[in-house]
C-alpha cells in the first residue's frame, strides 16, 4: 500500500513550511506580488490547509473552492505560470522528490480552467 501525497510531503508540518515558502516566493516575484495583499500568514495558512485537504490529509479547509478564490481576479497565464514556478521553488527548498513535485504540479495545472481569466 502506498502512502498518501499529504505524507509524501511531510504531513501537516510539512505542507504548512512548504506553503510558508510558497508565500515568500510569490512575496519576492515581481510577476505576482502585487496580488497578495493580505496577511502572508493568512495567505499561507490558507494555501497549507487547502493542500493539506486535498493531498490526503484531514479536512481542515474552510475557503471557497478555486474558482470562488480567484473570480473577478482576471489572473493571466503568465501569472499562473509564474506561482507555478514559485510553488516548485518551495518545493525544491524543503527537498520534496521528483515524483512528489510532479504530482504536485499535476494537482496545481488541473486548476488552471478554475483560476486563470475570471
Amino acid at each position: 500500500m502506498s502512502t498518501s501525497l499529504y505524507e509524501r510531503l511531510g504531513g501537516t508540518p510539512g505542507i504548512e513550511a512548504i506553503a510558508k515558502d510558497l508565500v515568500a516566493n510569490h512575496l519576492a516575484n515581481d510577476a505576482v506580488k502585487a496580488r497578495y495583499t493580505s496577511d502572508p500568514a493568512e495567505i499561507a495558512n490558507g494555501a497549507a490547509t487547502f493542500f493539506i485537504q486535498g493531498t490526503g490529509g484531514p479536512e481542515v479547509y474552510k475557503g471557497d473552492d478555486m474558482r470562488g478564490v480567484h473570480k473577478a481576479m482576471n489572473i493571466s497565464g503568465e501569472e499562473f505560470l509564474a506561482v507555478l514556478d514559485d510553488a516548485m521553488g518551495a518545493l525544491d527548498k524543503n527537498n520534496i522528490g521528483q515524483r512528489e513535485k510532479e504530482e504536485v504540479l499535476f494537482v496545481l495545472y488541473s486548476m488552471k480552467n478554475d483560476i486563470v481569466g475570471l
